[in-house]
């Protein structure tokens, strides 16, 4: 795990290197002048990412990052573990909030020993989306709030019946298999934060099995799953990376992001950046549904682990 300094100076050479300085831009909001407010919520529930631990620190790799690149480009980024944060005139004001979360977030016990998000608070934020208000998400966000059926025999199938998170967010976590190099491709390089990239490109992370996928998705980076070591990869190509409309709001998940030096990496940083651009509606772009045309086989599930004897 990086410290502070060596994450910093991580951050501060991808952005040399890559141009990040000059994107994207306008982060003003243009009713009002004052700069865009992103909520960094990182509670875990069953398992902590060392990405968001704060293991006795102020705040963790991930949280680090996003804030200085906040403070870079101009906007504010507030992190936090503390799910009492979520009330109707919190979550008003903030443009929009960024989950990388685990687990049933309305537990009393957590890992990092914060306070849950109520039902009235989930209600209220998943309302807030609806209404408008952006949403970007990475790696454990689709690991949180499970749908109804998701475990046991149920694990490997996809499911109507669905948590609303689950619906908003547009995939539910199944399992991974060992952290190794994947091939990334991409389904959209007209997407913010990809424009100066090539068809494809590979990361070393910790890759998500996905499953629960909304119709409406418009996939952004597909997960190539030829050659992959493990069982849960075991099936066709599919999505990794997508956008959707829920309601009037903005919604942006990718898989990506385990690793502390996914953060600091100039491909996920650009692409952060500009999920963070799309969702506040800085920038536009199309995301014209497009799940069936580029991962046809995107509900062939992985195989189910076999029984013991």
């Amino acid at each position: 795990m990086f410290n502070r300094r060596e994450m910093l100076a991580a951050t501060a050479a991808a952005a040399s290197t890559y141009g990040l300085g000059s994107f994207p831009a306008g982060w003003a909001d243009d009713k009002t002048g004052k700069r865009r407010k992103v909520l960094m919520y990182t509670r875990s529930e069953g398992y902590q990412h060392a990405s968001v631990s704060r293991d006795k620190a102020e705040y963790g790799p991930a949280e680090l990052v996003l804030m200085d690149l906040g403070q870079k480009h101009g906007f504010d980024v507030y992190a936090t573990k503390d799910g009492s944060i979520f009330t109707p005139e919190n979550i008003a004001k903030y443009d929009a909030f960024f989950f990388y979360t685990q687990g049933d977030l309305s537990q009393s016990k957590s890992r990092d020993e914060s306070p849950p998000v109520s039902a009235e608070g989930k209600a209220a934020f998943l309302q807030a989306i609806k209404d408008g208000k952006g949403f970007v998400a990475t790696h454990s966000a689709s690991d949180t709030y499970h749908s109804p059926e998701h475990y046991g025999k149920n694990q490997f199938v996809n499911q109507p019946n669905r948590d609303p998170y689950i619906e908003m967010i547009g995939g539910e976590f199944i399992k991974h298999g060992p952290q190794q190099v994947a091939k990334m491709v991409i389904a959209d390089p007209k997407f913010p934060g990809l424009e100066d990239r090539s068809k494809s490109f590979e990361m070393h992370d910790e890759w998500y099995s996905l499953k629960n996928f909304a119709d409406d998705l418009h996939v952004v980076l597909i997960q190539e799953t030829a050659g992959m070591k493990g069982s849960d990869y075991d099936r066709p190509n599919f999505p990794a990376t997508w956008a959707r409309k829920h309601g009037k709001g903005r919604v942006f998940y990718s898989s990506m992001g385990h690793r502390a030096d996914v953060w600091t990496n100039p491909i996920f940083q650009n692409l952060i950046l500009g999920a963070l651009s799309w969702a506040t509606g800085n920038v536009n772009a199309d995301i014209t549904p497009n799940l069936r045309q580029v991962t046809p086989e995107f509900a062939t599930m992985p195989p189910a682990p076999a029984k013991k004897s």
